[in-house]
């Protein structure tokens, strides 16, 4: 299983929410694992159900099993104030430059360098190591800019290493380089049952395999239950109207005559099962469309009192059940 695991997809899908729900399952058990949040939307922080989450690295959430959950939210300026402490022992002066306007000049003006800050500060926390030499999480999960933009945002240490042929810039973006496309990452796309997300995911993970970042998995997020199956579907489709009516009478649901009340719920219900016919199709369809991906495929629930912590800790479970973590 790979160390950092990065959540991506289209706006709307739920990747925070599956990225919240991955760390809970891999914590389970008794590890540890570092949620990161690189978009400043403060989203852990609400599904979690918590205050604002300060730039330093928080416990959150407790796992079944006694594991633990921290969570960070990565502030590209102070980033940037921690590199140059690290590198250029500024100290001081780094604060001053930020008063001053410079800092936040590089993190929004200057070509790569805000990415480079947020991939890096993951990337150290996946390799950092405590006193007795273990590694002081067991997993790093990252809710990760959307699709469209991922594969740049991960890739921009190449670009970045490219223009700094030597010197701290240059090492550290080969350092990051070094974790990203490497075994310990694995890049997971979230989508929905719709044309829009599965297209997003199809030519996401094209960008990815092109870029040699490592794709893990797809997961479809907010799947409905299952009502009618196929055989179900035909019986609908082939039963004649006044045979349905004369089941609902037998169901008690009014009269069997002509304009009966019974009769009269014939035509809602079948315009109902229509409508559920052809979404069930069209999900039909964009499932095959993702598996012909050839990557592990998951499904998580749409959950029907919506999204709590509570459900939070169902939608861990099922990705457990179904051996993502």
């Amino acid at each position: 299983m790979s160390r950092l695991q990065v959540v991506s997809g289209k706006g709307g899908t739920g990747k925070t929410t599956v990225a919240a729900a991955l760390a809970l399952a891999l914590a389970t058990e008794g590890k540890r694992a570092l949620l990161v949040e690189v978009e400043g939307r403060q989203g852990i922080a609400q599904l979690f159900e918590t205050e604002a989450l300060p730039y330093e690295e928080r416990k959150i959430a407790v796992a079944p099993g006694g594991g633990e959950v921290y969570a960070l939210a990565i502030d590209a300026e102070l980033a940037l104030l921690d590199y140059l402490q690290m590198f250029y022992k500024l100290g001081s002066a780094g604060r001053a430059l930020k008063k001053l306007g410079a800092i936040d000049f590089a993190t929004t003006i200057a070509p790569g360098v805000r990415d480079v800050l947020l991939t890096g500060k993951a990337c150290e926390a996946v390799r950092r190591k405590d006193k007795k030499g273990r590694f002081v999480y067991d997993y790093v999960v990252m809710d990760a800019p959307p699709t469209g933009r991922i594969t740049r945002f991960l890739n921009v240490n190449d670009e970045v290493a490219g223009l700094a042929k030597v010197g701290p810039i240059h090492n550290q973006a080969q350092a990051v380089m070094r974790v990203l496309k490497s075994r310990e990452t694995a890049v997971h796309l979230v989508a929905l049952l719709e044309e829009m997300p599965v297209q997003e995911t199809v030519d996401g993970i094209a960008e990815l395999r092109t870029a040699r970042l490592p794709v893990g998995r797809v997961v479809v997020n907010m799947v409905r239950p299952q009502v009618l199956d196929a055989t179900d579907l035909e019986l609908v489709r082939e039963t004649p109207r006044t045979a349905l009516a004369r089941s609902l009478s037998g169901a008690g649901l009014g009269g069997a005559r002509r304009g009966g009340h019974a009769e009269r719920l014939v035509d809602p219900l079948l315009a109902q099962a229509g409508e559920y016919a052809e979404r069930h199709a069209l999900e039909q369809e964009q499932r095959a469309v993702l598996g012909e991906l050839g990557l592990p495929m998951h499904e998580l629930p749409l959950l029907a009192e919506g999204m709590d912590l509570a459900g939070l800790y169902e939608l861990a479970t099922e990705l457990r059940k179904q051996g993502i973590a």
